[in-house]
């Protein structure tokens, strides 16, 4: 069966959250997903909010968006709503790519079609799968731009994942990693990268294929971590953890909108074949060392340390950002990447001090609904 791309206009953005939802009293993960969606009724905001594979989380996601201006409007909108129907029901809702002790044996899966036919599938998983990410979609004219942008951008996920690691505990202990959380993407077939096609047409001819198996049925059933989303006319890119803050997410999503729009104008040629080989080991590095990772460069073979990579990166990228009007994000993560510190040493940080994990899930919490920089657009 064909496999058409639709259009979008280039550049365009849309992001998509994971979010935890907590008892407030035991700040352990809670069956609250359906309440919460309930407890909402008909209340107006932009985007959309929506149930995820298990009750203890649900995703929001904003409209089509122009820019980082755009997607802060439509993330405050969807905070107003949100936070007060979960006060309500006396839940806590927070960023953060893993919840630091929940066990995964109590989740219980969100009862949907497609939510059951996983659980059927990889049995344990569906609910080790009680992991939050941030997804973002980026607008290409064609399949063709999408399958170059999609394989390009991949060079550069172990920046987004040093960037937006938020998941440094699982089962109540540091796993020595800032983003626990890929590893349980990891565990399903299809996860990883796409194959290394040239063009559309080839994508296609590979996706009739692993249809003609019967190992897919849809795009969704690849959880790659940068994808091409032809119905939508976007790639997704899926490496980061949820951040603490919606800011930082808005900050994230510069960053691949301005990493897109330089790609996708210098169209320059790259070693499709040489990223393929070093992609899974640069991405263990970032999930494992965060900003003080180590990466090999595919184009010079030689290892680069992760912070000069991206902060020369982001040197490059100033004139997209700056015509694209995320100057101000990107400059907060220079920041961030020149102190070597992301979300993960932040709950360590908090962890250290507090001496408790409920207590870090408390401040956590805090850390969403009082985000500074979201607040100021409210």
């Amino acid at each position: 069966m064909p496999l058409p791309f639709t259009p979008s206009q280039p550049l365009t953005l849309g992001v998509e959250l994971e979010l935890q939802i907590v008892d407030r009293r035991t700040l352990n993960l809670t069956r609250g997903g359906s309440d919460l969606l309930a407890a909402l009724g008909k209340r107006e905001h932009r985007g959309e909010i929506k149930p995820e594979i298990t009750e203890s989380m649900i995703e929001i996601a904003t409209d089509i968006a122009s820019n980082t201006g755009d997607l802060t409007r439509d993330l405050a909108s969807i905070h107003a709503v949100l936070l007060p129907a979960a006060r309500a029901l006396n839940l806590g809702l927070s960023g953060g790519g893993a919840h630091p002790f929940q066990k995964w044996s109590e989740r219980r899966i969100t009862n949907a079609p497609r939510y059951r036919r996983v659980s059927e599938l990889y049995g344990y998983l569906a609910k080790q799968f009680t992991v939050f990410g941030q997804h973002v979609h980026v607008g290409c004219p064609d399949g063709d731009a999408a399958v170059r942008l999609a394989q390009a951008l991949g060079r550069y996920a172990p920046h987004l994942i040093a960037l937006s690691a938020s998941s440094p505990f699982l089962q109540g202990s540091d796993t020595a990693f800032d983003s626990a959380r890929l590893n349980a993407v990891n565990a399903f077939p299809l996860s990883g990268t796409m194959p290394p096609v040239p063009s559309w047409k080839e994508f296609e001819s590979y996706f009739e294929t692993m249809q003609s198996y019967g190992i897919v049925e849809s795009m969704k059933d690849f959880y790659w971590d940068i994808r091409p989303k032809p119905e939508f006319g976007t790639v997704e890119v899926r490496v980061c953890d949820t951040p603490l803050t919606p800011s930082w997410a808005v900050a994230l999503a510069g960053y691949v909108q301005a990493l897109a729009a330089w790609l996708l104008e210098e169209a320059r040629p790259f070693d499709a074949l040489g990223l393929a080989r070093v992609y899974a080991y640069n991405r263990f590095q970032a999930c494992r060392f965060g900003l003080h990772a180590t990466l090999i460069d595919p184009e010079t073979r030689s290892a680069v340390d992760l912070q000069a990579d991206l902060l020369a990166t982001l040197e490059r990228l100033a004139p997209y950002a700056e015509k694209l009007g995320s100057n101000v994000e990107l400059a907060r993560l220079a920041e961030a990447a020149r102190e070597r510190r992301n979300d993960s040493a932040r709950i360590r940080d908090q962890h250290e001090r507090s001496g408790a994990l409920a207590d870090v899930m408390r401040w956590q919490c805090e850390q969403w609904s009082a985000d500074v920089n979201l607040l100021a657009h409210t």
